[in-house]
């Protein structure tokens, strides 16, 4: 299924100086049922978000209306534990379209690059410093280049590198999966097929 297409988002941001987020407390187990991809956004955090009584927790940051954006700020290791494609549905979902950590939990990583969720790992001193910023000013936006590979805040001119596997960039710019991938790949497989039976 092809995807919207990721190079430039410049956004408000928010902030979830919370280490080992786990992909349980993303998305609640008892929410997986479903099949399809939609509708995991109003459950994301959910254990977080409402108490027993399924009323809003107000000191939890994403009923803090203050803070909101297409951008997540989260602690380190973030998507660690079990193996649940539903988050970055979830967070997708949501609303974000990127998640910036100090780490990744890898499963979480491939599951969100595959789904049109850009994780950008920071170093520790540039996710304090972009808590720091936000913390002084909710207002403030962020910008993530996936063509320069960049993040930045631009009216602080702070910045910094990440990596991406280079196929999964040139898949996120191009709004495709695998199969749009392979889709568009058609003809040269089939030249290299034709080479192949000359042999």
């Amino acid at each position: 299924m092809s995807k919207k297409k990721l190079n430039i988002v410049l956004s408000t941001a928010v902030p979830l100086p919370i280490e080992n987020i786990d992909t349980d407390q993303i998305i609640p187990a008892r929410f997986l049922k479903a099949t399809t991809r939609d509708g995991f956004g109003e459950n994301l955090f959910r254990d977080w978000r409402y108490d027993s009584s399924n009323k809003p927790v107000a000191d939890f940051i994403l009923n803090n209306g203050k803070y909101k954006g297409e951008i997540l700020i989260a602690g380190k290791n973030f998507g660690s534990g079990s193996s649940r494609e539903h988050a970055a549905w979830a967070l997708a979902d949501f609303g974000f379209r990127v998640v910036v950590s100090s780490f990744f939990a890898d499963i979480f990583k491939n599951n969100a690059l595959n789904n049109g969720l850009l994780p950008v790992q920071v170093s520790m001193k540039f996710l304090s410093k972009i808590f720091e910023e936000i913390g002084n000013d909710p207002n403030i936006k962020l910008e993530i280049s996936l063509e320069n590979q960049t993040i930045s805040i631009p009216s602080k001119t702070l910045s910094e590198n990440f990596d991406i596997n280079p196929y999964k960039k040139h898949c996120m710019l191009n709004g495709l999966d695998d199969i749009d991938y392979l889709i568009n790949m058609e003809n040269k497989i089939i030249e290299f097929e034709k080479t192949m039976q000359k042999w």
